[in-house]
């Protein structure tokens, strides 16, 4: 009997300090400004472009909240979840399509080798602008306007993280990469995971980035299977390098990315006006400084152009970021961005303008103005 009561009590210590060793961390950001844009397309069917002020959620980071946790297997081994949620904050509306945890979603386990994750991922593209856009991937008023895949996810995916050293790779797989779309967004990708056509929907990334103290270099590739119905081998190809040098109070980007569409599929952006496909290929380019003036104050200038081949249909965009931090948490910046259009691109500054329609988007080659004043919490 007293042995017994011993074992209960050591399993409870054993148990208890296994809780201990587990955590589930609340986190989020709240972001909110005023803007204002010209020469937008209506999509409501208001031909011509117009002005609009409009109060925006999510300009500098996607408005969201999340559930980040961690449990010690032992053995060097955990047990890793997170659960994150994209919110609008000027309605209060779910983000990414009203899906209830559409930024990421994915449980898996970490060791000294590396994490390994399953479920709805920021895809390796995702996490390279993050690391090499100077402007870090904004909603609004970054490469995110130019090129869509800096903004991508990808369902029922697998994803690895490894950092050894200086050098981190990822390495990423999907058998349906946009569930949640349908036929009318067939350029952006539609269901995956079809009975006897595994390849539609389907999508692998890899990337490799070495940090060696004030440079980073980074390389990746990207294939994306955009399903489309009909033509279930198009696809999407992309490759891209970049790097970093920073100096002082300053840093230093530049980056490459290519792009090829195939069987079928168009690359976003790569439309003339009167909806002829205008390209199969494109090349983007991007350069940009930040700069620290003080702890508090920061300014970020970027440009970016894309060349489509076979067409003079290649837009500019540029943008300057000026942002004040009250604190750790608090923040409060101003964004003023131009687009440049030429040729019949339809560049507009807001999230995937490029691909010429929604709100963001211009008509008849108007270029676009475009200023941001907000104020962002992260908790």
């Amino acid at each position: 009997m007293k042995m017994k009561l011993f074992a209960a009590a050591v399993a409870a210590l054993a148990a208890g300090g296994a809780y201990a060793q587990s955590s589930v961390t609340l986190y989020g950001v709240v972001d909110a400004g005023i803007e204002y844009q010209n020469h937008q397309v209506n999509p409501a069917g208001v031909t011509g472009s117009h002005d609009v002020v409009r109060l925006s959620s999510g300009n500098m980071s996607g408005s969201r909240w999340g559930l980040r946790g961690v449990e010690d297997l032992g053995g060097g081994l955990k047990g890793v979840f997170v659960l994150e949620s994209g919110f609008n904050v000027d309605t209060g509306t779910s983000g990414q399509g009203g899906r209830l945890f559409g930024r990421q979603a994915f449980v898996g386990v970490q060791s000294q080798y590396g994490t390994l994750t399953l479920g709805r991922h920021q895809t390796p593209f995702y996490d390279f602008g993050l690391a090499f856009d100077p402007m870090a991937i904004s909603t609004n008023y970054s490469i995110t306007s130019q090129g869509t895949e800096f903004q991508s996810r990808a369902d029922n995916s697998v994803k690895y993280i490894g950092t050894f050293g200086g050098l981190t790779t990822q390495l990423l797989y999907s058998t349906g990469s946009n569930t949640g779309a349908t036929a009318a967004s067939a350029y952006q990708g539609i269901n995956g995971e079809v009975p006897g056509n595994y390849h539609t929907g389907r999508e692998y990334s890899a990337s490799v980035v070495y940090n060696g103290g004030p440079f980073s270099l980074g390389v990746i590739y990207d294939e994306t299977n955009v399903g489309i119905l009909g033509t279930p081998d198009a696809k999407i190809r992309r490759a891209s390098a970049a790097g970093t040098y920073s100096f002082g109070p300053a840093k230093v980007f530049a980056g490459y990315r290519y792009a090829k569409a195939s069987d079928g599929a168009r690359l976003p952006g790569g439309t003339l006006a009167n909806g002829v496909v205008a390209a199969d290929r494109s090349n983007l380019y991007w350069a940009g400084v930040g700069y620290q003036l003080t702890p508090a104050l920061s300014l970020t200038g970027a440009a970016y152009y894309q060349d489509f081949r076979n067409t003079g249909a290649d837009p500019w965009s540029f943008v300057v970021s000026t942002d004040y931090a009250f604190s750790k948490r608090t923040d409060a910046y101003l964004n003023v961005a131009y687009a440049k259009n030429k040729d019949g691109s339809t560049l507009g500054l807001s999230g995937s303008g490029a691909a010429g329609s929604g709100f963001g988007a211009t008509s008849g080659s108007a270029n676009q103005f475009g200023a941001v004043v907000g104020v962002r919490h992260k908790f």
